[in-house]
């Protein structure tokens, strides 16, 4: 289960809006307490994918980097990512699948016409075969 602040969220949807028709991504701070992921906040990051941004994002080896030492400055842990889906559902790609690692949270704005609607969280099966949905939790500011 991931739980995310009712802001964090918005900010999320906001930035799929912005980023239309583009996918926009970034990661999800914040610690795992009882077995629940605890997003603390949401960090947006660059796509730089070369091909197809509508449909694809990628992050810089370095920007993966400064989200990592932004948490351990923080005493928070990259808990995942998250990125829209221009004019598709929220609901994670073949794509998705071949570039996620296991453990991570990933969660999913769905954006149409410039919309944000649908968000969704899912992980990734230990053998990554399969994409396998979780619930999300919109808690109040200052719950997490």
């Amino acid at each position: 289960m991931i739980a995310l602040p009712g802001p964090v969220l918005e900010d999320i949807r906001e930035h799929g809006r912005l980023s239309y028709p583009e996918e926009c991504c970034g990661g999800l701070l914040g610690a795992l307490r009882e077995g629940v992921a605890r997003v603390v906040r949401a960090e947006r990051m660059e796509n730089v994918s070369r091909q197809r941004r509508e449909r694809r994002f990628e992050i810089e080896p370095r920007d993966y980097l400064r989200l990592e030492k932004a948490a351990g400055e923080a005493g928070l842990t990259v808990l995942g990512f998250y990125h829209s889906h221009p004019n598709h559902p929220a609901a994670p790609s073949a794509y998705d699948r071949e570039q996620a690692l296991p453990f991570l949270h990933y969660v999913i704005v769905a954006v149409e016409g410039g919309r944000p609607g649908e968000a969704t969280s899912w992980t990734l099966s230990e053998d990554r075969g399969v994409f396998e949905p979780e619930e999300l939790l919109l808690e109040a500011p200052g719950s997490v």
